[in-house]
């Protein structure tokens, strides 16, 4: 499994496995069998009310809990509250997770006059060692800015939607060159957007022998962006096929050349954020 160097000298596996809509003994199972499959990177959240099962589903894969890589995120209404919700309801993740640590700590989402102190409470996490490393999701640059103004800790990752119809272009190189990392969320888009039908990767499909969906997460790891694409046990050995070839330097200009800035949905643009 091909991994990432993060700002702090941790490592991230390049491709995961979301978790989003997966529920009850699916989402342990779907986690078990992912992680015998060979993903050691499970993302999850407090949103996502699942992070009991995917705890249940590490636990049950057997696997030593250094060789795998966990994230959460805290929920947008936690923030809201305040600090000291914030700070319960990371105790309350851990709790639920039962790994021991949390490898990856995101706010789920810029909200206004609430970000700063739920950054200075998990950076309170990294401190005490039950937090390895911390950073934000669907933030543009100029909730960066903003963070970056008071954050002892500089963020690792941001995560974003990104697919062919959503290249983003420039929040991607903005982010690398503060030496954040882009976590690709969405991959195949959601919703109406039908990304793996596009006659374009259906060409390309038929070129390299692969699927659409292989096509996609090759042109986003070959942008060396991190993903997880939701895990699906019947695309398990797919996913983690495309290590094994490269998609020449005019097709990868060819799947950008598809962008649309087409959201999955539209209150999924922080842009539209008032702040």
């Amino acid at each position: 499994m091909n991994t990432i160097r993060l700002n702090n000298g941790n490592e991230i596996p390049q491709i995961g496995v979301g978790t989003w809509t997966l529920r009850g003994n699916t989402a342990r199972q779907n986690v078990r069998m992912a992680i015998e499959a060979g993903f050691r990177h499970i993302d999850t959240a407090q949103g996502y009310e699942n992070e009991a099962e995917v705890g249940q589903g590490i636990a049950d894969s057997g696997i030593g809990r250094e060789a795998l890589f966990v994230t959460t995120k805290v929920a947008t209404n936690i923030m809201r509250e305040g600090a000291a919700s914030v700070r319960h309801s990371i105790d309350e993740s851990l709790a639920r997770l039962n790994c021991g640590y949390i490898d990856l700590l995101l706010i789920h989402w810029p909200v206004k006059d609430c970000v700063k102190p739920t950054w200075q409470v998990m950076e309170e996490y990294v401190g005490r060692g039950l937090v390895k490393s911390i950073g934000v999701s669907n933030f543009n640059r100029h909730h960066l800015d903003d963070l970056l103004t008071y954050a002892e800790i500089r963020p690792v990752v941001n995560q974003i939607e990104v697919h062919p119809l959503l290249t983003q272009e420039y929040n991607i190189a903005f982010n690398q060159s503060l030496g954040i990392q882009v976590e690709a969320w969405g991959p195949f888009g959601q919703g109406d957007i039908d990304v793996i039908g596009h006659p374009l990767l259906q060409k390309l499909a038929a070129k390299y022998q692969k699927t659409a969906a292989q096509i996609v997460l090759r042109w986003i790891v070959q942008r060396e962006l991190i993903t997880i694409p939701r895990a699906k046990p019947s695309h398990f050995a797919e996913n983690l096929d495309i290590m094994t070839f490269s998609l020449s330097d005019a097709d990868m200009q060819s799947i950008g050349n598809l962008n649309q800035n087409q959201r999955s949905n539209a209150l999924n643009d922080p842009e539209s954020f008032p702040w």
